[in-house]
């Protein structure tokens, strides 16, 4: 498993922030509930996105060596005023542009707090990539545009997304991720639209030990096969595993068990 280069997650950032600007200015309703997110209506869904890119820049511009309290971070809550369309817009540029360049700046290298135990900028930078390519994702199904992500982006989300599970398994083991652990089981994903240079296939086994991952096409308990967009949003629990873009092979309870639990990140 590789890691994108650092300033492709910058740049990714930036791509990211500017597809979710086109829907916060697309006419959609800011006030409407977001179906993936039910507790958050639009504009509460682009606030806590702008909101975590500022954390993380502040994070990273001061080196900090703990973590950031939010209160601490300028301009983290958004506008004042709610509704608007072209201050919204504008708080979320700015957000954008800060943390790409307090990121930029720093490189991969640069030691600061994480909660992850990965202590350097880089981490920052492949996390927010995939905050917010997620969480556009609840914006733009919310608003009912279209969606899609680079595939190499789309792939790593799911890198990251496995390894923060094996992260919680180690860290918080009264989480309901030690309901993981058990022997005989495993997952496949298998993404049906990408060439095999991408290697999109994923090979996800329960132990007693815990979550084991590689990327790999092999024959498992249950097995998520469409395209890597679908596969991507259905992982994350955007998308209903019946979606027909969707096939779901062999013990569909064993999936759905894992989607129930692994909800953390």
């Amino acid at each position: 498993m590789t890691l994108l280069a650092h300033e492709r997650y910058c740049d990714e950032i930036a791509h990211q922030v500017g597809l979710l600007r086109s829907v916060v200015t697309s006419g959609a309703d800011l006030s409407g509930t977001v179906p993936t997110c039910p507790d958050w209506s639009l504009e509460d869904l682009v606030r806590h996105t702008g909101g975590a890119l500022r954390w993380v820049e502040f994070i990273v511009r001061t080196r900090a060596e703990e973590e950031v309290p939010e209160e601490r971070v300028p301009g983290l809550a958004g506008p004042g005023t709610r509704g608007d369309a072209a201050v919204l817009d504008a708080w979320l540029t700015e957000s954008g542009e800060q943390v790409v360049a307090a990121l930029r700046e720093a490189g991969p290298d640069t030691k600061v707090w994480s909660w992850a135990g990965i202590l350097n900028s880089g981490f920052w930078a492949r996390r927010m990539t995939h905050e917010i390519t997620v969480h556009r994702a609840d914006a733009t199904l919310a608003a009912g545009l279209p969606y899609e992500v680079a595939p190499d982006v789309a792939a790593d989300a799911i890198d990251e997304w496995l390894q923060i599970v094996e992260f919680v398994q180690r860290t918080a083991p009264h989480d309901a991720a030690r309901e993981l652990r058990g022997p005989g089981r495993s997952i496949h994903l298998h993404a049906t639209d990408t060439g095999p240079g991408l290697n999109a296939e994923w090979l996800i086994e329960l132990t007693e030990d815990g979550v084991a991952w590689r990327r790999g096409h092999e024959k498992a308990t249950v097995a998520l096969r469409g395209p890597l967009t679908p596969v991507l949003l259905a992982f994350y629990r955007r998308l209903p595993l019946d979606a027909p873009e969707l096939e779901v092979l062999g013990e569909r309870e064993l999936l759905e068990f894992w989607l129930e639990r692994a909800t953390f990140g």
